[in-house]
């Protein structure tokens, strides 16, 4: 599983995110996400802000994004916190990366819908282009981390990449993603099943057809 550790608060690690603070463009998103909240209550943003904090520090390490205990620092304090409130939260939460990611993070799901399909295979593929769980590999490119469910059972095995997920996936499948993004390119997110749309029976639905293509409405129907 992925280590909720922080990274160790060294002199080089305050030299390099000691001076962190939002750029113009993020301090406007910053002030938006607090804005939703009634007077008082700003500390309800913790979870936007540090999503947005580690966002700029992957768009500054051309990486996935992770958060340094001087960003978490700079989140506390914006919002007028207790820094071990906000380290509570970012320990908590897988979304947040409390160690350097590569640039792409890929988080294949070992649980058990998952296993049953494949999933050890998947890891496999993963550990033949030289990943290894905890660990960016030596060109930069990956992180590799074990997770539990998240909620993609009915298209097992699943794979989630930075914002997106990948479903119905062979060592095949997933070498294709792969080479995709590390080319640079975007490969179509969500089941790589040939001829399914979303989660639908494999062959294709038999009731609701008309769901395939469009949110139809049904009311007048019944």
């Amino acid at each position: 599983m992925a280590d909720r550790t922080p990274a160790p608060d060294t002199p080089e690690l305050r030299a390099r995110w000691g001076s962190f603070e939002w750029t113009d463009e993020n301090r406007k998103k910053a002030e938006w996400h607090i804005a939703k909240y009634p007077e008082g209550r700003q500390r309800s943003a913790v979870m936007a802000l540090l999503d947005l904090a580690q966002r700029q520090v992957g768009a500054e390490t051309d990486t996935q994004g992770w958060l340094p205990l001087p960003v978490i620092e700079y989140v506390a304090d914006y919002l007028d916190m207790p820094v071990i409130r906000v380290l509570e939260v970012a320990t908590f939460y897988f979304m947040y990366n409390m160690q350097p990611v590569g640039k792409y993070h890929v988080q294949v799901c070992g649980t058990t819908p998952c296993m049953l399909r494949g999933s050890d295979a998947l890891f496999e593929t993963c550990k033949k282009r030289g990943m290894s769980k905890g660990h960016v590999s030596e060109d930069g490119l990956w992180t590799l981390t074990e997770v539990e469910c998240m909620g993609n059972c009915a298209t097992a095995p699943m794979v989630q990449i930075n914002d997106d997920n990948y479903e119905d996936l062979t060592p095949e499948r997933l070498d294709a993603v792969l080479d995709a993004l590390a080319k640079g390119e975007t490969p179509k997110a969500g089941t790589q099943e040939p001829g399914r749309h979303t989660s639908e029976p494999s062959g294709g639905p038999t009731t609701l057809k008309e769901m395939v293509s469009e949110n139809h409405d049904y009311r007048g129907d019944w």
